[in-house]
């Protein structure tokens, strides 16, 4: 994982790195952890071998239960909250995708539902959808409330 040098991090510095195909997502922050992940939406993924794997039982009931030309967003739109706490939390996958539930279906707002083993930890965390471009799936997560987000584009 990406690190600050040592008088960056003493300023309170954070940030998260993330990148797919042709496009990259920064997230920085100010004494606040942040976890950052962008994945490009792929229709022939196996979505359901992993979510089988890596999602929460209820996590795996809600995601099947939806009509199948919504699957693979949902999928993505899962993958990529759980993937940006994760990142935010620095334990990486030491912390199994299991143990938290986030939300992910189109009618929900982005959140953070449950942790193991503090359920108070979910209070914590504000989770952000993203939208950098029509094939992708994007989600910030933050150890806070957040109340300003500012959005930068790049091009090369």
């Amino acid at each position: 994982m990406p690190n600050l040098a040592d008088e960056f991090r003493k300023s309170g510095l954070r940030f998260s790195l993330s990148q797919s195909e042709d496009l990259a997502l920064l997230g920085v922050t100010s004494y606040r952890r942040i976890g950052i992940d962008i994945e490009l939406l792929r229709p022939d993924f196996a979505y359901k071998e992993i979510a089988e794997r890596f999602f929460s039982r209820q996590e795996i009931v809600k995601l099947l239960s939806l009509p199948a030309e919504l699957r693979t967003q949902a999928f993505f739109n899962c993958w990529t909250r759980k993937e940006a706490y994760i990142k935010a939390g620095g334990e990486g996958l030491s912390l199994p995708l299991d143990q938290f539930e986030v939300s992910f279906t189109p009618e929900e707002e982005p959140a953070l539902l449950s942790t193991c083993p503090d359920p108070t930890e979910a209070n914590r965390w504000s989770l952000l959808e993203l939208h950098p471009g029509d094939a992708y799936a994007a989600a910030l997560a933050v150890e806070a409330s957040v109340r300003l987000l500012r959005g930068l584009n790049w091009r090369f």
